[in-house]
């Protein structure tokens, strides 16, 4: 009796009132945009803006429609609920689009190809002895390994060697450059690159103009098995290099002056200042910066596919998982490889949030 006094004298009913009619507009408005949407009778641009129209003002209504529900309730509740209703709607969609179907792969790796028959473990043995699987696994973790590595070094030098700089910025903008073109357009250009012209002909390739002038002979260098792979991961580091840079860029401006002045008053060196000095005072930002780029690593298909389409030796787990299913149409060895690409996020991801915490990121 005394909750529901409490709801009485917390709502009107010009509020009650209002409440129903933004909980019925916003309920017709998503369902209303999503058969008109679902018809696909208007033109692409016009698809394109009643989409952005419709999804921008579904979700505003939502949320508001949520908040005046919850403001029926007394405010001790509300307090309690209303986190829930601004978290709940990301979290449903989360689970929507990233926990289902996880369970959904997980399940269709137990089945055959076309997802009719229970096969046991048949999937996940023939990832770890197929000859092919076994190539693309050898590949990601070459990946994993050379590609972290190579970029997080290379941005930490650049970024030393550009805070020291006069031309910081425009140094600093030219190395984070590469981070506007997609992996695909990167793949592009490094095709041209790597291009060989045997026979005499003119090279139109950097690389091999190089090496022809210096007296040498054209190589085709993505054919070349399993080195093709080291100029593949390239691309890789030419790319994610810039995004080391501003990272750790950014957390060496934070590294106290006053501490690296004491230490080289104390007679260090600056490679000694750099291991004991900078690097222990800048290891969150290069773990973060690490955990980043590993997973963009273990999940790097475009570049495999627009250069090599996994020819030569070249095939990662990334690009076996989308001919499985998308070419060879086997849903079961595809989504198999799919659950071991999320083993191997798993626990970057684990040690990330936990590192979070440890920060006091979620308090």
């Amino acid at each position: 009796m005394s909750e529901t006094k409490a709801l009485k004298q917390t709502v009107s009913a010009p509020d009650l009132a209002k409440t129903i009619s933004v909980v019925t507009i916003t309920i017709l408005v998503a369902i209303g945009g999503f058969l008109l949407l679902r018809n696909d009778n208007f033109p692409q641009i016009l698809t394109t803006i009643i989409a952005i129209a419709w999804g921008v003002s579904s979700v505003a209504l939502i949320f508001y429609s949520l908040n005046l529900l919850a403001q029926a309730f007394p405010t001790k509740t509300y307090n309690k609920i209303v986190p829930y209703i601004f978290v709940g709607p990301a979290v449903i969609i989360l689970a929507w689009y990233l926990l289902i179907p996880t369970v959904r792969s997980l399940a269709f790796s137990f089945m055959n190809r076309d997802s009719s028959k229970f096969v046991g473990l048949e999937n996940y043995i023939y990832l770890f002895t197929d000859r092919s699987m076994l190539i693309s696994i050898r590949n990601t973790i070459i990946w994993l390994l050379c590609g972290t590595a190579f970029s997080v070094i290379l941005g930490l030098i650049a970024a030393i060697l550009a805070d020291r700089s006069y031309i910081e910025k425009i140094g600093k903008t030219f190395i984070f450059l590469p981070m506007s073109i997609s992996l695909v357009g990167a793949g592009v250009i490094f095709k041209f690159m790597y291009s060989a012209k045997f026979g005499g002909a003119e090279q139109i390739g950097l690389l091999n103009a190089l090496v022809v002038v210096c007296g040498g002979e054209p190589q085709n260098w993505l054919q070349n098995a399993p080195w093709n792979n080291l100029f593949l991961i390239a691309i890789f580091v030419w790319l994610q290099t810039g995004f080391a840079l501003v990272v750790l860029s950014a957390a060496l401006k934070a590294v106290p002056d006053d501490m690296i002045e004491a230490a080289r008053i104390d007679g260090a060196g600056e490679f000694r200042i750099l291991m004991q000095v900078i690097i222990p005072n800048i290891r969150g930002s290069i773990i973060s910066v690490s955990t980043t780029i590993l997973l963009a690593a273990l999940k790097c298909f475009d570049i495999v596919y627009s250069m090599t389409n996994g020819m030569f030796g070249t095939e990662v787990l990334a690009s076996q998982q989308y001919k499985q299913m998308f070419t060879f149409q086997n849903y079961g060895r595809g989504s198999a490889i799919a659950i071991l690409i999320l083993i191997g996020v798993s626990p970057v991801v684990y040690y990330n949030l936990r590192e979070f915490r440890n920060r006091e990121a979620f308090k």
